[in-house]
This record gives C-alpha cells, structure tokens and sequence, in this order.
C-alpha cells in the first residue's frame, strides 16, 4: 500500500517536470490564476467595447473567450472574410494586458452552409432532418461541412499567428452532435472496416446470428437508427465508439491546422464533465488543456459534493496538472425548466472550490449579459442592470482576491485514493434489455463519491487502463463491461497490496458486451474470492445488516451470491451475502452485491479507508465542510447552513484574508478558507 509520501511523490511526479509542449502554465506564467469569461463583442456597438474592456480591468480580467459564434460575422457569404472587428478587438484587448482564448466559430455554422449544403445538416434517429436556425447544426462526417470549417480555421491562423494577444486557441464548442445521415452511415463503415477487417469478425463481434441481423455486405450495415424493437447492443456500442471518434477527429483537423501555424499556443476544447455521448478519456490526450463547462444547480443540495466530482474528474483528463473552467454562471442560467439566482457568496465559494480541486483558471458565460437570443435571460458576470450592481460588485472583489492565490497555480491535489470511470462502461452498462433500468453508471459513480468527499479524502477519477501502482484505495463503483487486460491489472494491483472495492453488476460482459458465462463477475472472481449466479432487482427498501448486528437499508439491485474464501462483512436479511471481504495475496478486494443507502455506504468508505491506512486531510470535519489540500495550503469550504469550527493540526495564515488561525477556524456559511502554514523567521 502507498504510504502518504508515496503519495505525494506520484503527484509530484506527475506534475514535473513541466512538459516542453504549451500548456497552462504557458498562460499562468507571469498572470497567476486566469480570470475571465466569454466576450461576445459581435453583440453590441464599438462604442460599448471601450467600457467592457474599462471594466474588465476594474475586475482584474485577464482571460477573455471571443469568437465562439462568430461564423457568420467573419464569413457573411461564401469565401467572403470580415476580419475586421475581430482586429480592432484584439487590439484593445491587447492594449489592456487582456490575454485571448480565440475560438475556431465552426460549433454554429452560418444560415448560409445549411440552405446551399443542405447534406451538412444533422439527421436525427428517425431520418429527420435538423435545420438551422439554431446551432450545432453540423453532420461532423459531412466532407462539405468539413471543407468549409478548415477553409476558415486556416484563415483565421494565418491572420492571428504572433498577434501579442494570442494566448490560447480554443476549438468548436461543447462537442456532442451526433448524425444518422448517409454520409455518417458511410464513415461508420470505414470505421467498422478499420476496426474489424471483414465481415465475418464484425458478425462475430455483434452477434449478428440473434434475431437474423448477419450482414452479408458492407453496404448493408447504417446507423443504429429508429426500429420496431430493441437495436443490437453490440452494435450501438460500436456506434457510441464512432461517433465520439468523429467528433474526435474534426477536432484534430482543427487542431493541426492550428498548431501547423502558431506551434507555441496551447489548443484547448471545452468538455461538459459527465457528458455521455464523448468519450474524454480518448480525447484529453490530444489536446494541450483540459477545460471544462460546469454549471451546478443551486437547488440541488448535493451540488457541492457533485461539482467536486466532476472537478476531479477534470484532474483525472489532465493527468494531475492543472485545468481551466472555461464556463460556469455567476447566477441563474436559462434552460433548467425553473432557474433560482445564486445565493449572494456562493460565485466565490464555487469558483473557489475548483481552484481547490486543481483548476488554474476560472471563466463565465459570459463577460456582459445579451440582451437579445436563446440566452438572454443567462447570467453573466456584468448583468442587464450595469456595472453598479451587488452582482457585478461580488465579480470584482472575487477578481481582486484571485491575486491573493497566485502561488496556488501550478500546485498538485494528491490523491491516495482512485475511482474508476469508463465511457465505453456507461454506453454499455444503460442500454436497452438489461435487468433494471434504475442502475446507471453516474449515480453509482456519485454514491460512492460521497463519502470520500464528506470525510475529506481527495479522490483521482482514473480510467480502466490507469497505473493504480501509487494508490493505497481503488474504487469500482461499476464496471459491468471490462476487459480481460484490464481485470488482471485490478487483480494484480490487490495481490501486490492494494485495497479493491467493487460495485454491484461489474465484469458481466467483454468489449464486446457480449455476456461472460459461468458465475460472475467471471474475470474478477478469485480477486473477490465470491460469485454470483443471478441478479435480483429490488422493487422497494432492501433490509440488509452487518456482521456486527447493525441493520441498514439497500434498494434498487440484489445478487444471489456466495462467498468462495471471502468473509462475509454484511448479509441480507433474507439470507445469503451483500458485502464480502477476500484477503487476496497481499491486498484486500470488498464485493458489494447491492446498493446500499449513504449512510452504508459512508460505512464502506470508512472500513476500506481502514484497511487502505488512509485519512482524510482533516478528522472529523463538521457537516457540510469541504476539506481538500493543494499543494502546501489547505482549503476549508463551507458549503452548509450553520457557522462552524473546524480544529486545525497546525498555525496557519488565510492567504485570503491576510489573517491568523491556531487551534481553531471558525467559518461561516458559504465561507472560505486557504490555509497555509506561516514562513519560519
């Protein structure tokens, strides 16, 4: 097991040295934590660009977004270019110290491009076809859509490479547009050819002997598109695996083209944390900066602990370093059916969370507030109602006390403790015809997230194929499709010494999402020293207690499963095994064969976290208080309703206030602090 200054070095080795590529301590360099958000100039008059840029200054801004959907400004008919604007813009950016994360437009493609290319236009699942008017209205397997967007990300290098307010180029939008057109049809097939070679191992891989569905020729195989019935779940696997590649690939078009001219600016695109329809694992390695758009909903009273999942998962795409949160809202946003304003405080104590999980820069959508589109009624960081607002006023001082942070740029989260998380797991674990709809990968992941986070414990999110060698603790909240590699890897990692937890329905299919006959989970049965021989979804509460006498409640999902060298640690109170613990090599694996309800699995947690020698940066924290150490400072988030006191190992100095602590902290709600231990004199 790694001890914590194992722990630290893997950390430190992961961060260092610096990679000779750009990156984001390319743009912290001489700017500490970047501040900023969309700017949208294309909105407004020249006249009101003067006073955003008067203000963005005021607010310490030194990141600003532009051109996101700038298509049609910059390309008003075919071949015609209006650069313009876009000169005059970052010029006064660039007279006002302001850096630019420039944006290839080529997310929202002009009215133009869909009414003479109407094969450009996505087909949704049923053969219809999605019209402009809005955006994204892209086919990304379209060579015509593809032609047009290099046409004009060329220019737009060519034209801003070595323009002193250049700092970062950001690529499309948001992607996720999927299409079930022709023209996708026939890259899927190259795709399959690519990946299977003939026909006879793509009918093997699918099954294709089920319901008559054996192909007999290529031409015969399209997208997974509307039918009577369930669609092959081989199939759509394979889909999910090329769309995300398509959109991967128009990625990297823009990309190379970018980099071709301006070699020293880091290339970022903006992912959407638990997004489904891409899978990040494959994309974060092709790009310079792992960003992210995160928009927690102030009603959700789990926000925090879900923003700080998401936020490690971020860490987890940057391999350890640092990361930019390229969107999230300084109030209420517009498309949730009901959308409450935040609470005056919580833009800080949100923002600040982020730096405390490994982000280096903190954005907006967006600068100033539009007064006409599908988002008119979105907050932003100057609203409607001007500069002399209790809004605008709580951007500013926040921009001001990032100054105070600078020496947290650059700075690890070391983690002892991995979760597991895999798109190709997600895609297959929530297809059609599976015993339960009501078991998803998400709320698996986020179950058992949270009592690491109550207790203070960082988390990295890690992928399949990650190197678990430097942690002490694994987590597998679910991995119902896994491969044989991968299994031995997780196998290996117990026997050498690690601590393994394992959730419900894992190691059912191959890669294939073909099923794994005998008992399961076939591939990990003599790491668990238990098997099962059938699943039993639970229609109401699933009373379960544990060796010990103390009774608590599951739901959702039973197994009938037998111990084979493991102890059983819980048991169903009809009979039979619901958490096991095995002994295996010099290691320790939990099997959890049901879903138990929080405070159970906060119970899991603690003992695994036991056995793993694991403590979280603080003991006892009081309800609702977020602790996480970067670097040398400790931040203390309270995200609750009450004031607390929160006991402290050492004397330290808020490197946000400038004041003292010994012994005691005191916060209220909504709160921060960043601790560091003061200088010797």
């Amino acid at each position: 097991m790694a001890s914590p200054d194992n722990a630290a070095a893997r950390a430190a080795e992961t961060f260092q040295p610096w990679p000779a590529t750009p990156g984001m301590h390319t743009l912290t360099a001489g700017r500490g934590l970047l501040f900023g958000g969309d700017y949208n100039p294309e909105q407004w008059p020249e006249h009101v660009w003067a006073e955003d840029v008067e203000l963005m200054r005021a607010a310490g801004v030194n990141l600003v977004t532009v051109g996101v959907f700038s298509w049609a400004r910059i390309e008003p008919e075919p071949g015609k270019r209006d650069f313009a604007w876009l000169d005059r813009v970052l010029d006064l950016m660039s007279e006002a110290r302001i850096a630019v994360d420039l944006a290839t437009p080529t997310a929202s493609p002009p009215p133009w491009l869909g009414h003479r290319w109407p094969q450009t236009l996505p087909v949704d699942e049923s053969g219809h076809r999605l019209w402009y008017g809005s955006r994204n209205q892209f086919c990304p397997s379209s060579p015509v859509y593809r032609e047009r967007a290099l046409a004009l990300v060329t220019d737009l290098a060519a034209r801003y490479a070595g323009h002193p307010a250049l700092a970062l180029w950001h690529v499309g939008n948001e992607y996720g547009q999927i299409c079930h057109c022709d023209e996708s049809a026939k890259a899927f097939r190259t795709w399959l050819k690519d990946r299977y070679g003939d026909l006879d191992t793509l009918n093997e891989a699918w099954g294709t002997t089920f319901w008559s569905q054996h192909y007999s020729d290529w031409a015969e195989i399209i997208t997974p598109r509307r039918t009577p019935s369930v669609i092959n779940p081989s199939q759509q696997l394979d889909w999910r695996r090329f769309c995300s590649d398509a959109l991967l690939a128009h990625f990297r078009a823009e990309r190379d083209v970018l980099r071709a001219r301006t070699p020293d600016t880091p290339i970022t695109t903006n992912f959407m944390g638990l997004f489904k329809p891409v899978d990040y694992w494959s994309w974060a390695g092709e790009e310079d900066i792992v960003s992210n758009d995160h928009y927690p909903d102030p009603s959700d009273p789990l926000a925090p602990a879900r923003a700080a999942l998401t936020h490690d998962l971020m860490r987890g795409l940057a391999k350890g370093r640092p990361w930019l949160l390229m969107e999230q809202s300084t109030s209420a946003v517009n498309w949730r059916p009901h959308n409450p304003p935040k609470a005056p405080g919580r833009l800080r104590l949100e923002s600040l969370q982020a730096v405390a999980r490994g982000a280096d820069g903190l954005c907006y959508f967006q600068w100033r507030a539009s007064r006409f589109g599908a988002e008119r009624f979105h907050s932003a960081m100057l609203p409607h109602a001007g500069p002399d607002t209790r809004l605008h006023a709580e951007v500013r001082a926040h921009g001001r006390e990032l100054r105070e942070l600078a020496s947290v740029a650059g700075q690890p989260v070391p983690a002892r403790v991995a979760m597991v998380f895999d798109w190709p797991n997600w895609w297959a674990l929530e297809e059609r015809g599976r015993p339960s709809d009501r078991l998803n990968a998400t709320d698996q992941l986020f179950g058992y997230y949270l009592p690491f986070w109550e207790r203070g414990v960082s988390v990295d999110l890690v992928p399949p194929s990650a190197d678990l060698r430097g942690y002490s603790l694994v987590v597998v909240p679910n991995l119902f499709l896994i491969s044989d590699e991968h299994a031995a890897a997780v196998s290996g990692y117990v026997r050498g010494g690690g601590v393994l937890v394992v959730g419900p329905f894992s190691g059912i299919v191959d890669q294939r999402a073909h099923v794994r006959t005998g008992r399961f989970p076939a591939p990990l049965r003599e790491v668990l020293g238990a098997s099962g021989e059938e699943h039993r979804p639970a229609d109401g509460p699933v009373r379960c207690r544990w060796a010990t006498g103390t009774e608590f409640a599951a739901h959702t999902w039973t197994e009938l499963v037998a111990a084979e060298g493991a102890e059983t640690m819980a048991e169903f109170a009809e009979g039979g095994p619901a958490v096991l613990r095995h002994r295996s090599g010099q290691g320790v694996a939990w099997y959890v064969a049901t879903m138990p309800e929080p405070d159970a699995l906060g119970e899991l947690a603690t003992r695994a976290l036991a056995d793993a020698g694991v403590h979280g940066v603080l003991p006892d924290l009081p309800r609702g208080v977020e602790a996480v150490r970067r670097g040398d400072v400790l931040f203390l988030l309270n995200h609750g309703t009450d004031t607390v006191r929160v006991p402290l190992p050492h004397a330290a100095t808020d490197l946000l206030t400038g004041s003292a602590a010994d012994g005691e902290l005191t916060l209220s709600p909504q709160a921060v602090a960043a601790l560091a231990k003061p200088s010797p004199r």
